[in-house]
């Protein structure tokens, strides 16, 4: 049976063919680059991904602060992981890189954030008159 596939690793995008029984690659055309074809075996054996996704921020300057994976993920597992994401709230400040979850359903990789997100200003102005009085 031939598969084809649009490999995702570089800018080349290249148009790959495989040729594959069962489990088993028999052939694999069209890459430019060694890459491409351990792009098709991961894509046929073990095909994984990264999540970039949002999580709420409580008291921050903007509601919402983006995070991802830091290492990716068996694909059949997104959904649950979003599931785990979804659950999260954090309280502002927050910083890049901070991990929001550690070893997600135990798979090897974090839910870091990847945009600072700082205190809404009248919180942080609340807060400043309430240690002076």
């Amino acid at each position: 049976m031939k598969r084809e596939f649009t490999c995702i690793v570089c800018p080349n995008s290249c148009e790959l063919v495989a040729e594959i029984e069962g489990k088993e690659i028999k052939s694999i055309e069209g890459a430019l680059c060694k890459r491409g074809d351990e792009y098709v075996v991961q894509e046929i054996k073990d095909p994984k991904r990264t999540i970039a996704t949002s999580v709420k921020v409580i008291d921050g300057e903007i509601p919402l602060a983006s995070v991802r994976t830091t290492k990716p993920i068996p694909k059949d597992k997104i959904f649950e992981v979003m599931e785990e994401i979804k659950k999260v709230k954090v309280q502002a400040p927050v910083q890049i890189n901070q991990v929001i979850i550690e070893n997600v359903l135990n798979l090897g990789s974090d839910i870091i954030i990847t945009k600072s997100v700082g205190i809404q200003k009248c919180i942080e102005r609340v807060n400043k008159e309430v240690v002076a009085s």
